[in-house]
């Protein structure tokens, strides 16, 4: 597997993905890697030049299959998407949505026809792709129905903190009503399963509670005993598991090491200590399909894109991590 390339898609062409995509490939340990991007070469080349980027070249190709892996030349699949007449960078558009969703469907057929071993996402921008008329959530969603998945989750992982979500693009209303024993069993399995693969141990998991500390023993909501409690007791002979955990002291202590991932119970649970603590390094990765996904932890950046100052640690991040889940 390690022979085969991570497709590094562009995401949205008018956002920060060419950009990061570029910074990303002067690193050492990701020149040395197989990689190659799924995107429109002209816009890549437009990035390239006005980033005035000298340490490689690009070379436009169209499958991967003509793809020769080399540190300074960095192959971009040219899906020609993008008609530069109507192109303009930093601007949400239905071809830019367009663009973005084919990128993602070219990139999981290369895996699932055995041509590629992963996939790094760089980010797309849902009104453009909505525009296009694909209603997906986001990235996850799509991979999870080109693959034909149901069992899956979204991981945020970094040195610092790691969080996997029992639920993501749904209302919290519906994350409430919606929770069960059963998807908080699959998502502590896919949390232990996952950073076992990364640290090469067991992973000690930690689950949070739904309600404002943990429900206060009944206090303040009873889903803590009624589905979580149970949840975590069910796995505690498969992982090293606790909670639930009062949700407003759990993430400080992943952040102590007293555990490698929490399982928090929604988005915006999970995803707002995460951002604050690895907004800057942090990688999304889908967990539970078959194919190996991960990806940056930011958005398009639509009004810094072109100027050179979109940070690349994310970009490099993810694509470390899944040449790691691919090995």
């Amino acid at each position: 597997m390690k022979h085969k390339p991570i497709i590094l898609t562009m995401g949205d062409p008018a956002g920060i993905g060419p950009e990061v995509i570029l910074q990303s490939f002067k690193k050492s340990e990701v020149n040395t890697l197989p990689v190659v991007v799924f995107g429109d070469f002209e816009v890549m080349d437009l990035f390239y030049k006005a980033l005035n980027i000298q340490e490689f070249t690009l070379k436009q190709i169209f499958k991967i299959e003509d793809a020769h892996y080399d540190s300074k030349v960095l192959n971009v699949v040219d899906f020609n998407n993008i008609s530069m007449d109507s192109y303009v960078m930093g601007q949400v558009s239905q071809m830019c949505g367009q663009a973005a969703f084919e990128y993602v469907i070219g990139s999981i057929e290369a895996v699932q026809a055995g041509l590629a071993r992963a996939v790094t996402t760089a980010p797309l921008n849902k009104e453009a792709m909505h525009l296009a008329g694909h209603y997906f959530p986001g990235h996850t969603e799509i991979f999870a129905q080109y693959s034909g998945s149901q069992d899956y989750a979204m991981m945020l992982y970094d040195e610092k903190l790691s969080v996997i979500h029992v639920s993501t693009h749904i209302s919290l209303s519906q994350a409430i009503s919606t929770l069960t024993k059963e998807r908080i069993q699959q998502v502590i399995e896919l949390a232990g399963i996952n950073i076992e693969k990364i640290k090469g141990r067991k992973a000690k998991i930690a689950v949070a509670g739904l309600n404002p500390h943990a429900s206060e023993n009944g206090l303040f909501g009873n889903q803590e005993e009624l589905v979580i409690a149970p949840a975590v007791e069910a796995m505690k002979d498969r992982f090293d598991v606790i909670g639930p955990i009062s949700p407003d002291t759990v993430f400080i202590r992943g952040l102590k090491k007293d555990f490698d991932i929490v399982v928090a119970m929604y988005h915006d649970q999970g995803h707002i200590p995460f951002k604050l603590f690895a907004f800057d390094s942090g990688v999304n990765t889908s967990v539970g399909l078959p194919i190996i996904r991960t990806s940056v932890d930011h958005g398009t950046a639509f009004d810094i894109a072109g100027q050179g100052i979109a940070g690349d640690s994310s970009m490099v991040a993810a694509i470390l991590l899944a040449n790691k889940l691919s090995v």
